[in-house]
């Protein structure tokens, strides 16, 4: 799954960011889809009577809501990939995302991580470019 073309630095960095802040996405999912199952949204201007264009059974009006919030669209499309990623990884690769992105407080160093994955520092960096480089491959980005 080698991309043709080296990632830009910011999408690089990007990436890494959505990478630390995976669970927290997962918490602000959830946090979205509460919001928009429980709150009552009535938009309908139609004050002059006739047909409304509106859903009328509430359960079709929260799946058009869950379907149509673009950020949680948006969310939930970067965390499936994640997750994809993921689980296809080798057991080492895997254990590198655990040490250096989803452990917290982040106690060890590149140094720290290779070693406990038996692994020159060198080695460990090629799997994150590995790692950031199929992700991008996965979202889409460039």
């Amino acid at each position: 799954m080698a991309i043709a073309s080296k990632l830009k630095k910011p999408t690089f960095k990007h990436i890494e960011s959505e990478l630390y802040s995976y669970h927290d996405t997962l918490k602000e999912i959830q946090f979205l889809r509460t919001n928009i199952m429980f709150t009552k949204e009535n938009d309908d201007e139609n004050v002059g009577g006739g047909r409304s264009s509106f859903i009328s059974s509430p359960t079709e009006q929260i799946g058009t809501r869950l379907a149509t919030h673009k950020r949680l669209v948006k969310l939930e499309e970067i965390t499936n990939a994640i997750e994809k990623v993921y689980t296809v990884l080798p057991e080492n690769h895997q254990l590198l995302i655990k040490l250096k992105y989803w452990t917290r407080p982040q106690t060890k160093t590149w140094e720290g991580i290779a070693m406990e994955l038996h692994v020159s520092r060198r080695q460990a960096f090629n799997w994150r470019d590995e790692i950031v480089k199929t992700l991008a491959e996965v979202i889409g980005w460039r």
